[in-house]
């Protein structure tokens, strides 16, 4: 009998150890078959994107800047009670229509500006859109049709262009008494294109 029981037991300890190797068996190949997945399933995300690396780059130019040299004179006119223009051109030049007449030419000159950046870059040029007045003892006297040379653009040579604004004087049909007639100050813009 006591031999049977040891042997009993003896069974039973085969049967555990026996049932212990088939467990670890199995906990070992369920890890290297959790090992295997995570690695293939890695090796399928690493190859599943790339990724590439740039740089940035500014290049920061000198402002654009425009400052007057010369204000606009249309010099000495005369009028006879009529409408009349006198035309400035940028280069200087006068030439009159209706009841205005030129007298002398010594103080004439169009406005001109200094413009100064950026090596050979150009620029757009905005002249008013409107006519001006030019205050004085009578009313009705105005400037505008302002015109440029460059006209619309100009192109900075090493750094530095001169622009030169002219406009047409307009005389009202009243009689225009005698004396210094003087605008608000105009604005002429100038930015990069």
């Amino acid at each position: 009998m006591k031999l049977m029981i040891n042997e009993k037991q003896n069974f039973n300890k085969l049967n555990n150890i026996q049932s212990f190797n088939t467990k670890d068996t199995t906990m070992k190949k369920l890890t290297l078959l959790i090992a295997l997945l995570l690695v293939v399933g890695l090796s399928t995300n690493a190859f599943a994107q790339a990724s590439a690396t740039a740089t940035a780059t500014a290049t920061i130019v000198a402002p654009i800047t425009i400052s007057k040299t010369i204000d606009m004179n249309f010099g000495n006119v005369a009028t006879n009670g009529a409408i009349g223009t006198v035309i400035l051109t940028p280069a200087g030049g006068r030439s009159v229509t209706g009841g205005a007449t030129l007298v002398g030419v010594a103080s004439v000159a169009a406005a001109s500006f200094n413009v100064g950046g950026q090596g050979t870059y150009t620029y757009a040029i905005t002249l008013p859109a409107g006519p001006i007045t030019l205050t004085g003892v009578t009313a009705g006297v105005t400037a505008g049709t302002f015109t440029s040379t460059p006209s619309g653009t100009g192109a900075l040579t090493a750094g530095a262009q001169t622009l030169l604004v002219g406009a047409t004087l307009n005389l009202p049909a009243t009689p225009v008494t005698a004396g210094a007639y003087t605008s608000a100050a105009f604005t002429v813009t100038v930015n990069y294109n």
